[in-house]
């Protein structure tokens, strides 16, 4: 929302400012539009990398698929350690509560993933700062 209002600011600075009139190629235009949807696109891919596409939980491991496809697997529950960063609550964008979670465990290093609430509950919950 703030790149689209950035960018509306931006043209409608150039169209108000001296030779504003110009042609876009000219001016600016098209240079601020290209930056605003590789911003957009790069924001939104970004943004939607740590959310996985499916988690996986079963008695002797967790296999966590990502956004993009690769499947990552990691030790039971019991062995995980986990730490929720922030929680979300129920929005537009989701209809259940989502948790931003660290999980490591040994031989594993830090992974943060958008998951639903309470998913990884099994594991154990540390302070880790």
């Amino acid at each position: 929302m703030a790149l689209a209002l950035l960018y509306a600011g931006f043209v409608l600075y150039d169209r108000s400012a001296p030779g504003g009139t110009a042609p876009a190629a000219e001016n600016g235009v098209l240079l601020f539009s290209v930056v605003f949807v590789i911003l957009a696109v790069g924001g939104a891919l970004f943004t939607l990398t740590p959310a996985p596409r499916a988690v996986e939980v079963g008695g002797d491991r967790v296999v966590v698929v990502g956004r993009w496809g690769r499947r990552r697997q990691l030790p039971a529950l019991g062995q995980l350690s986990f730490r929720v960063v922030r929680r979300y609550p129920v929005g537009w964008l989701a209809g259940s509560p989502v948790e931003l979670v660290e999980i490591w465990g040994e031989g594993i290093p830090i992974r943060g993933y958008l998951v639903d609430a309470e998913l990884f509950a099994g594991a154990n919950a540390s302070p880790r700062g």
